[in-house]
């Protein structure tokens, strides 16, 4: 098996740009055509969008945007073309909201994750993830035909089953939810069966370093992947276990929650995603994903950008007072105001009483000056702090809630 699943994964830096300059504008192009896109992307020159670097001066798309457009206009809401042959399937998440996909090839591109996991042509994965509704089932199951291996489409529940067929079959490998396969080996040891999976791959939750090591202490190497309904597969784990690599099949970029602005290299941020999947071009679409970008390149010798993982939600929305303050509205308080580089709200409570505190990093020494146009972006009075600039946490948080309900 060879180690990495294509030349894409190890080309150089430029490379990787030249392909990029050449595939962006076609892409950019293939959106701005879609009824969709046509308003936002009515100025669009896609000629001009050749880099990572040139997506800031286009709007980012959020999934509440697509979730109403699909309700005007169904079921994708002129984001994707239903008229393409390759489009073989819709797909729900809660929402609802709609995602196109096909099982046509590795369309959704978690070959290059399994790849990585070590999973081939002589395995069998024992494949957990939903087929029913909802994209994940075929995702996996897709990037196991891309590499070779057979699949039990087995789901979830009905443990016993589970347990009787992967030591029927033989099983090597699992796709699923991280706690689900330890579940299925519980079950195994309360029923005297020995199992062959000795590699995992997973995703749809957090991977607790305690149960990565349990697996481990069991002989299966356990690997994340990072991937979502509307994009398909973002980033991956290798057999290195230092980051998550960026698929070859995206673009990513890290910018502070509720704007489209990128943070500082290094920094907490939301990832947005561009992708190159000619059926649903979905361009800075945001994920409401937190993590940040790693320097450096892999020791696994794949060169592409990696990122440090989930680390936790962009969507901070919080109510305080009976009224929501969301993320966008703190960017835009931000946005009015030159001398402001950053601010943070905090919620707590004064006794039975929400407070709402505004933290602005700035120059300026007058608390009071941001008092009317934190209630005219907010919507809420809140008590001002003036803080000294680059001194707030860069931990990709806008609003933080302290308040405590037990």
């Amino acid at each position: 098996m060879s180690q990495y699943f294509d030349t894409l994964e190890t080309r150089s830096a430029q490379d990787r740009a030249a392909d990029i300059a050449k595939k962006l504008p076609e892409q950019i192009a293939r959106a701005k055509a879609l009824p969709g896109y046509a308003e936002a992307f009515a100025d669009v020159d896609p000629a001009k969008i050749t880099s990572v670097e040139d997506l800031v001066a286009l709007p980012v798309l959020r999934k509440s945007e697509i979730g109403a457009a699909q309700k005007a206009h169904p079921p994708l809401g002129g984001y994707a073309d239903m008229t393409r042959e390759s489009i073989s399937h819709v797909f729900q998440s809660p929402g609802p909201i709609y995602e196109p996909g096909s099982n046509g090839g590795d369309w959704f591109r978690f070959g290059r994750a399994l790849h990585a996991a070590g999973i081939g042509k002589d395995d069998i994965v024992h494949n957990c993830f939903a087929y029913h509704l909802t994209p994940a089932g075929i995702m996996f199951e897709s990037g196991a035909r891309a590499v070779g291996a057979k699949v039990l489409p087995a789901g979830i529940g009905q443990t016993e089953l589970q347990v009787r067929a992967a030591a029927d079959i033989g099983t090597t490998a699992y796709a699923g939810t991280p706690d689900y396969l330890k579940i299925i080996l519980d079950k195994a040891d309360e029923m005297g069966e020995t199992l062959k999976i000795t590699k995992a791959i997973v995703g749809g939750g957090a991977l607790f370093p305690s149960l990565r090591q349990e697996y481990a202490d069991r002989g299966i190497q356990c690997l994340q992947g990072y991937g979502t309904a509307d994009l398909g597969s973002v980033a991956y784990e290798s057999e290195a276990m230092e980051g998550m690599i960026v698929d070859e099949g995206v673009l990513i970029e890290i910018v502070t929650p509720g704007t489209g602005t990128p943070v500082a290299p290094g920094e907490v941020g939301e990832v947005l995603v561009t992708t190159f999947n000619p059926d649903y071009p979905l361009i800075r679409f945001a994920t409401g994903d937190l993590s940040a970008v790693m320097e450096g390149e892999s020791p696994c010798g794949r060169t592409n950008m990696r990122i440090k993982g989930w680390m936790g939600r962009a969507d901070q929305t919080a109510k305080i007072k009976g009224m929501f303050v969301r993320p966008e509205q703190v960017a835009q308080f931000v946005a009015k105001h030159d001398e402001v580089s950053k601010a943070r709200v905090i919620a707590t409570r004064d006794g039975e009483m929400d407070v709402m505190t505004v933290q602005i990093e700035t120059t300026a020494d007058d608390a009071t000056a941001y008092g009317a146009s934190v209630a005219d972006t907010l919507k809420l009075k809140g008590k001002i702090e003036i803080v000294a600039p680059d001194s707030l946490p860069k931990d990709g948080i806008v609003i933080e809630d302290q308040r405590k309900y037990d």
